[in-house]
């Protein structure tokens, strides 16, 4: 081959790459109010589709180049269908219209049912509309933890050692950080049983952690000061006894606190050593074995089944629902049946109820009281919130698995106790007291645990296939300091809220 026909060979090739994928993005807005439009299905074929994310943003990138007659269908319940052509795509916000349902329209069935016939056929279907043979789900899980201290007081009253006073526990409390988050983004496909006890298989495809180490709690810098303040005032064969209110324990005294040593102690150190080298070496291992097991466990965390505490169709009798209106979600014409609970249960919410099978294609739901509560002695422990949307859609099979499914909780720890530190020393003659500390602490902690799991594609496989198919458990997620759009270009994800966008570990010096 000649040098130009190499050359002009090379420019096609490169050319048909960059041209070969494309992404496309924009937010949903509602066209009369301009409000975003979360959970709506962006769909470029059987095989390629997102959902928008809680502000209404998608990113869809396709693996080829784009014809004049392409386009995405998009579709979102309560909303006309919208296609939208891609060459030439330039829209940064899509409106999409209210749909209204004619009655006129709704499917003439044999039988006029009432709330509680529909409940009946519910209930009879949850085994027969759903699948939970052996598939394999092309997905992408998103977890995110947010911590928040909303109160942190420590109020010293006594102090025998003049070192360790109000000035030196405030400026402790100043280094604490007092918010904190991080976030894992796992792209793969899982294979197995869909039931929930059933074990699973995973190939991680690509994985990303956002995690600043930075606001882990870090006291290096005041070690010395501690050994120095110690060494200074107390003894080494002292030991202290700690106690809070009528609870009270006894803590030796560290000995290399003071440079002491012994073989036995020099065991310890190389035990705990080789553990931690240990934990290291099947750390990739661990995240996989983690990270299949949560998702497994999330897809079926829902209202299937009766184990569980979504237990508005199971336990229907302790709800009041209603048939609010009609509606067509991905050409399916759908029940709208608010609940609420009567009495005592925990949520509120509206299922959507595919009229000719009954099953339930979607609920939102949000607890309307604190799930749980605790508070004894000073220490207390609130489950305040769990909220969230679950989404199915019909395979190949016919059958119903999950597309989508949203899930944020909340849970708010407090202590508010006493404590006293009193360094106690029998070898010294009279008392044995030598020095002790006394004050009250009052910590609030807030935590929410956010969750998304899309679901791509479902594809029904075989127990063989299952059996035969072989993990690489050698995968750990790339460690990110800061969000990066670049890490996922090409690939469908949901796109992440502002929080992870914003997300950037800082400098400290």
């Amino acid at each position: 081959m000649k040098i130009n026909q190499i050359i002009i060979a090379l420019t096609l090739f490169l050319t048909s790459q960059s041209y070969g994928q494309q992404t496309f993005s924009s937010t949903l807005l509602d066209s009369k109010t301009e409000k975003p439009i979360p959970f709506a299905s962006i769909q470029f074929n059987s095989k390629t589709g997102v959902i928008s994310n809680d502000q209404g943003e998608f990113n869809i990138s396709i693996n080829r180049a784009i014809k004049a007659t392409d386009s995405l269908m998009i579709s979102c319940l309560g909303y006309e269908e919208k296609r939208i052509p891609l060459l030439n795509f330039n829209q940064s916000t899509i409106l999409l219209t209210s749909k209204s349902v004619d009655l006129s329209e709704v499917l003439v069935t044999n039988k006029n049912y009432s709330i509680d016939e529909i409940l009946d056929k519910i209930k009879e279907g949850l085994t027969l509309n759903y699948d939970f043979s052996y598939n394999k789900r092309k997905l992408f899980y998103r977890t995110s933890y947010y911590t928040d201290m909303d109160k942190y007081d420590v109020i010293l009253e006594k102090s025998t050692i003049p070192e360790f006073n109000q000035q030196f526990i405030d400026s402790l409390l100043l280094i604490m950080p007092k918010s904190n988050s991080n976030h894992t983004e796992v792209l793969g496909e899982l294979y197995g049983e869909i039931e929930p006890e059933a074990s699973q298989k995973m190939d991680i495809l690509k994985a990303c952690r956002l995690y600043d180490k930075s606001k882990d709690i870090n006291l290096d810098n005041y070690e010395k000061r501690f050994n120095d303040i110690f060494k200074k005032y107390v003894k080494r064969d002292s030991y202290f006894k700690i106690k809070s209110g009528w609870f009270s324990v006894k803590e030796e005294m560290d000995s290399s606190l003071f440079g002491d040593t012994n073989e036995k102690e020099e065991a310890v150190t190389d035990a705990l050593l080789a553990e931690q080298q240990k934990k290291d070496s099947i750390r990739k291992i661990g995240f996989l074995h983690w990270r299949k097991m949560m998702i497994h466990k999330f897809e079926n965390n829902n209202f299937i089944d009766d184990d569980n505490d979504l237990n508005f169709i199971h336990k229907s009798r302790r709800y009041e629902f209603e048939i609010a209106d009609y509606a067509y979600i991905n050409n399916m014409f759908v029940y709208v049946i608010p609940f609420k609970p009567k009495r005592s249960e925990d949520f509120s919410g509206t299922m959507y109820v595919n009229t000719e099978d009954f099953a339930v294609i979607r609920v939102d739901y949000k607890n309307v009281k604190p799930l749980s509560k605790f508070s004894l002695l000073g220490i207390s422990m609130k489950k305040y919130l769990k909220e969230g949307t679950i989404i199915f859609q019909k395979n190949d099979n016919d059958k119903y698995t999950l597309k989508y499914r949203d899930e944020s909780l909340g849970q708010r720890v407090g202590i508010k106790r006493p404590f006293k530190i009193v360094e106690k020393n029998k070898n010294v003659k009279g008392r044995r007291k030598q020095n002790e500390l006394k004050g009250d602490i009052h910590f609030i902690v807030r935590n929410i645990e956010k969750t998304e799991l899309v679901v791509f594609e479902t594809n029904s496989i075989s127990e063989s296939d299952f059996k035969n198919f072989k993990e690489k458990p050698q995968v750990s997620p790339t460690q990110l300091n800061q969000y990066d759009p670049e890490f996922w270009k090409g690939y469908n994800i949901i796109e992440p809220n502002k929080a992870i966008k914003d997300f950037k570990v800082l400098e400290r010096e």
